[in-house]
């Protein structure tokens, strides 16, 4: 079978760092799953998330051992690009992420990367900020919006590549109970649309939406066996 995302005995050790963050870590995730990862700061979720979207090995080289593969061809062996139309990742902090002075602008700058006809981009701006409920926000400047809409403009910039896999890095850390509201919201959609979602968390209370939940500690993953 192959998943969308699958990790084998994935080990990483930071350059300069003595010790692997990342040790011996295995996972699998089928089509239309949400999976919650939870750990505290330091135990290695977005040193994980780094390796499942390609910023491990093409940007942090380090020392890299075991596989992350997407649809079964492995992480390494895919250039940046190719990776970007297969999984999106929205960070903990949507200021890192928006930089065009519309939202208009923000969610097409991935398609005219593509090289996308006008028409092309135009109906996937469209398409994506329908998706995330932000169609009367389109031609406003995402700095005026609240964290939550700011992570949904986010979310909606990484929709617009039509990626099958969506990260969610402690996205929800910066925003309040209304906006973590309105993320839960899209990613129960998201899911029903047929996308796989990783969840990484320090906070088990937003992780109410997932299938199942892991726990990384000490560079190891183990499924978690308590009550929400």
């Amino acid at each position: 079978m192959i998943y969308p995302i699958e990790v084998k005995n994935l080990y990483y050790q930071y350059a300069g760092k003595e010790e692997s963050i990342l040790r011996g870590i295995n996972l699998q995730i089928r089509k239309g799953e949400v999976v919650g990862i939870v750990g505290l700061s330091g135990n290695g979720k977005s040193t994980l998330c780094y390796c499942m979207c390609g910023i491990i090995p093409h940007i942090y080289k380090g020392k890299l051992k075991g596989e992350a593969l997407l649809f079964g061809e492995p992480v390494k062996n895919m250039d940046l690009a190719a990776v970007a139309t297969k999984v999106g990742v929205v960070f903990q902090d949507p200021d890192t992420q928006l930089f065009s002075p519309t939202i208009e602008d923000e969610i097409a700058f991935g398609p005219e990367n593509l090289c996308l006809s006008r028409e092309e981009i135009s109906e996937r701006v469209s398409e994506a900020i329908d998706l995330v409920g932000m169609g009367k926000y389109r031609y406003s400047n995402p700095y005026h919006l609240s964290g939550g809409q700011k992570q949904l403009i986010a979310l909606a910039s990484i929709l617009s590549l039509k990626p099958e896999i969506l990260i969610f890095d402690e996205a929800m850390a910066q925003i309040d109970t209304e906006g973590r509201k309105l993320i839960k919201e899209k990613i129960v959609a998201l899911k029903n649309t047929g996308k796989t979602i990783l969840m990484v968390e320090h906070d088990f209370s937003n992780l109410d939406i997932a299938d199942r939940i892991m726990v990384l500690k000490d560079g190891k993953l183990e499924v978690f066996q308590g009550k929400l």
